[in-house]
């Protein structure tokens, strides 16, 4: 998020400090739906330190020539303080088709999430990762959650993000598909009958992303602390090879889409205190002991990538997720004064703790 340091709200102006930023920052940088926010993306890399060495670099050269120019920058799933009223939409081709499309919609509260992709050989084995990551996505998203304030108030969600963006058409927890083919007709149906322009206006949190040969999840609020990014994109690539080396979740869970939706919500309100439905032994089950029985499964692929000691901040998180941290921090400051701690930490090292 782009933040004016006078008052510490969003500052609407992204689309004039892109062409401003040094060329090999641009690389990394790109504008978003919103004024006061853009979006950093590293390059591919074969274990999250990688992608976390490169992510601490643009922190650091981005905050620097915000800083020369009188901004700042935040990472968090929303703003606490925003409002629709004084949101304006990026004027570039593709948001304005955005807004097109979806109207005033597209003038809510900025959201901000962490996606990562994860890299696969072809088609068949994309569709058997996202079938399987989707099993996953309410267990990301209470980790991940890290957006308990919205338009100046305490929502009692761990993550508000997740029911704002919701007001978008595409989103949410997606059905599996059968095969590639299946996934490529589902696709090119709506975009043969002029449904939208092009299969990135697929906002679900998670989606095979062929243009890439990738598959994203995109389910995550983004983190204030890059430690906590390194942490969540080692857990999404243990978590890949887990499924495609030897299965994890049970097909039952696969199929049950209004299983997942409904862990989905209660992911997003109750954050890693949620009772999540385990539909093969028919019970509510801590997010917490599940964690840690996939951790326990998921620890010798972490050792085969090298990530091993990337996942110990999942287990801090665990115990208090970022939603957690900004409601005991503004027992004692206002929000924007939190808005201004949260901005502090952009660039603190991936080994620090939020």
């Amino acid at each position: 998020m782009l933040l004016d340091p006078r008052d510490w709200s969003l500052a609407q102006r992204m689309d004039s400090i892109l062409p401003a930023l040094p060329a090999a920052l641009v690389q990394r940088v790109t504008a978003e739906t919103h004024e006061a926010a853009l979006e950093l993306h590293t390059a591919g890399h074969d274990c999250a330190e990688g992608a976390a060495h490169e992510l601490a670099r643009a922190r650091t050269e981005l905050e620097s020539e915000l800083t020369d120019r009188g901004l700042r920058v935040a990472g968090a799933g929303t703003h606490p303080c925003a409002v629709w009223t004084e949101t304006e939409v990026s004027r570039g081709a593709r948001y304005r088709l955005v807004y097109e499309s979806m109207r005033e919609l597209a003038r809510r509260e900025p959201t901000f999430a962490l996606h990562v992709h994860i890299g696969v050989g072809e088609g068949e084995s994309a569709i058997s990762l996202y079938n399987r990551l989707r099993t996953h996505l309410p267990m990301l998203l209470a980790l991940s959650a890290n957006s308990p304030f919205w338009q100046g108030r305490d929502t009692g969600l761990a993550s508000a993000r997740t029911p704002i963006f919701q007001a978008f058409p595409r989103v949410g927890i997606p059905r599996p598909f059968s095969s590639y083919q299946d996934y490529a007709a589902a696709v090119d149906l709506l975009l043969r009958c002029e449904a939208f322009p092009e299969p990135t206006f697929l906002w679900w949190d998670v989606r095979p992303q062929p243009r890439f040969g990738t598959v994203e999840v995109r389910v995550m609020d983004a983190q204030t602390n890059l430690a906590h990014t390194r942490g969540l994109a080692a857990l999404v690539q243990t978590i890949a090879h887990l499924e495609l080396e030897e299965g994890y979740h049970h097909e039952q869970l696969i199929q049950a889409v209004e299983i997942l939706e409904e862990n989905r919500f209660l992911a997003a309100r109750d954050g890693m205190d949620a009772l999540l439905i385990d539909p093969v032994s028919v019970r509510r089950v801590s997010a917490r002991t599940l964690l840690a029985q996939l951790l326990d499964a998921a620890r010798p692929h972490a050792q085969e990538l090298g990530c091993e000691d990337a996942l110990e901040v999942v287990g801090e998180l665990a115990r208090e997720t970022g939603a957690d941290r900004q409601r005991q921090l503004a027992r004692t400051r206002s929000l924007p004064a939190l808005v201004q701690f949260l901005s502090g930490q952009f660039t603190a090292p991936a080994h620090s703790r939020l």
